[in-house]
């Protein structure tokens, strides 16, 4: 029986692993960014971010690189120098945009380490904390992600 996809989706397994992966990762960094926006606006009684606001777009922009960077940062402390020369190989392959090379890096890691979604949390966690929107009062990502 053949995979289920998408229009123009690929047929091959591992390509379908890792483009949910990749989904999921992106969705999540953009959710913690957002969030830390978010919170951050609102405990000092500024208005929400807007859609339409180049603004207010470079500065969810500039969240996601720096939450992906500290990922990076965070989850390969402890990686042999074999490991760490593996991810930057599979960042090469992204490409020339950062971001790209980061959420390549992050399907890696997700695919390597087996407790990579409850690091994720608490990196975020931190990084919340460290950005002065604590987010804390309504559970991690991973409680508010099976509570859908």
């Amino acid at each position: 029986m053949p995979f289920r996809t998408r229009p123009g989706q690929t047929r091959d397994l591992l390509s379908l692993v890792d483009a949910e992966v990749r989904e999921r990762i992106e969705e999540a960094v953009d959710f913690v960014s957002l969030d830390v926006i978010v919170q951050h606006r609102r405990a000092r009684g500024l208005p929400a971010p807007a859609a339409d606001s180049a603004a207010d777009r470079q500065e969810f922009e500039a969240g996601v690189t720096a939450f992906l960077e500290r990922l990076a940062a965070d989850l390969t402390e402890g990686l042999s120098a074999e490991q760490r020369r593996k991810l930057e190989d599979t960042a090469a392959r992204g490409g020339h945009d950062r971001v790209a090379r980061l959420v390549a890096v992050q399907v890696a890691l997700a695919k390597q380490l087996p407790d990579y979604w409850q690091q994720f949390d608490t990196i975020r966690a931190r990084h919340t904390e460290a950005r002065g929107a604590s987010g804390g009062e309504r559970g991690g990502f991973l409680a508010r992600l099976f509570r859908r």
